[in-house]
């Protein structure tokens, strides 16, 4: 018998793979599969980025990159940076990674050893929780709130940091509820984490400009008082349609003291993934620098069909649904069904071909929620709402 660390047995997964898998693995068997679990948007990369990438490997750019990432893609990201937040960051304060997850396991690894508190939210990612728990922390579940528009509660989550605390996390636009959290709330979350100096703070904020209804999203990066112990996490996954590129971005804290975490990250970037390979860095740059027709586009079609979702999910029996301010997931309470989250999800798959995730793989206050992606055709989601409707009227 191989004895392993630990620390292995302690990680979880994220289970949106594991429905993933087992949908692809039905319609390989000839079943018709509507896939409305996994959270990657259902449009093709914007052709002048693929060229981009394409014009990089042709013009010979197949070596190495700084562990950082080029220095040409990470003021691109200082430029985006100052569009969408109003806030100028230095490059230096930037790391291009091989996607978003790097920059949680990056934080929380920083900060999460046995006898340390991590919050989180709950619901929430769950690669978040399998993360702290691997470094042996402790997790601590921040409430997100249906009756709050599941947004987090400045006074809850502040009530919840101890002694312990070393980390706190936070998104918005959130994964898996769609909520947004009000700038107000914001503000009085920073107010008050001004008598907890110690605690740093990552924001994952990888939908950033995916809103709703006039809504704009709240960068944490617009509150110089927490400046020097912010890290912010955000990529070109979502916004770009970039999922399989693996390209993400973090922006880290300013000061003597974020220095020192900067280059530590660095030298995790040198143990681990070494560098970002360098045709996806051109290709990130010509995303944000190029035109943003194809992302607006994409924008409104989630918009209708985030419109046609609620409509449709708050007239099956015994579901409702608020509506989602952000990203693009519905987060609806299936309570009213009298069934558990995850038998329920795992049915309509095997039953009737509808692929969602059930809530409690997001933390346990998901459980009464099913997670659903509307990164899928206008037709495939009527579709899935009446296959759903006539399995739960039986």
């Amino acid at each position: 018998m191989l004895h392993t660390v630990a620390a292995f047995d302690r990680l979880g997964e994220e289970n949106a793979f594991a429905v993933l898998a087992r949908a692809t693995s039905l319609a390989s068997q000839g079943r018709d599969i509507i896939n409305l679990g996994i959270g990657q948007p259902d449009f093709r990369t914007p052709d002048h980025i693929v060229e981009a990438a394409i014009k990089a490997l042709r013009d010979g750019h197949h070596g190495y990159t700084p562990a950082t990432g080029l220095l040409a893609c990470r003021e691109a990201v200082a430029r985006r940076t100052l569009t969408t937040t109003g806030i100028e960051v230095s490059p230096d304060t930037v790391m291009i990674l091989p996607g978003g997850k790097p920059t949680m396991f990056a934080a929380i690894i920083m900060f999460g050893e046995p006898g340390s508190e991590i919050l989180y939210p709950d619901p929430g990612f769950p690669i978040y929780r399998s993360m702290i728990e691997f470094t042996g922390a402790t997790p601590v579940p921040v409430p997100v709130r249906e009756a709050n528009g599941f947004a987090f509660s400045a006074e809850e989550t502040l009530s919840l940091i101890t002694p312990k605390t070393r980390l706190l996390i936070l998104n918005s636009p959130a994964n898996p509820t769609g909520g947004v959290t009000p700038r107000a709330e914001i503000e009085a979350l920073v107010k008050g984490l001004e008598r907890f100096p110690d605690v740093a703070i990552m924001s994952d904020e990888i939908y950033d400009v995916m809103t709703y209804d006039r809504e704009i999203a709240t960068s944490l990066l617009q509150f110089p008082e927490i400046r020097d112990r912010l890290i912010v996490l955000n990529g070109w996954s979502k916004t770009w349609a970039m999922t399989g590129w693996r390209m993400g971005w973090s922006i880290w804290p300013i000061g003597a003291a974020g220095a020192n975490l900067y280059d530590k990250v660095r030298k995790l970037a040198v143990n681990c993934w070494s560098c970002v390979n360098a045709p996806s860095q051109l290709a990130g740059i010509a995303a944000i620098d190029g035109p943003q027709d194809d992302v607006a586009k994409m924008m409104r079609a989630f918009d209708n069909r985030r419109k046609i979702v609620v409509e449709g999910l708050n007239t099956l029996p015994g579901v409702s649904c608020i509506e989602p301010k952000g990203a693009f997931y519905a987060f609806p309470n299936i309570s009213g069904t009298g069934r558990k989250a995850k038998p329920l999800a795992n049915t309509l798959l095997d039953e009737v071909g509808v692929a969602l995730i059930g809530g409690p793989d997001f933390g346990t206050l998901g459980e009464g929620y099913i997670r659903l992606s509307y990164a899928n055709s206008e037709e495939n989601i009527l579709r899935a709402i009446e296959r759903i409707e006539a399995y739960l009227s039986r």
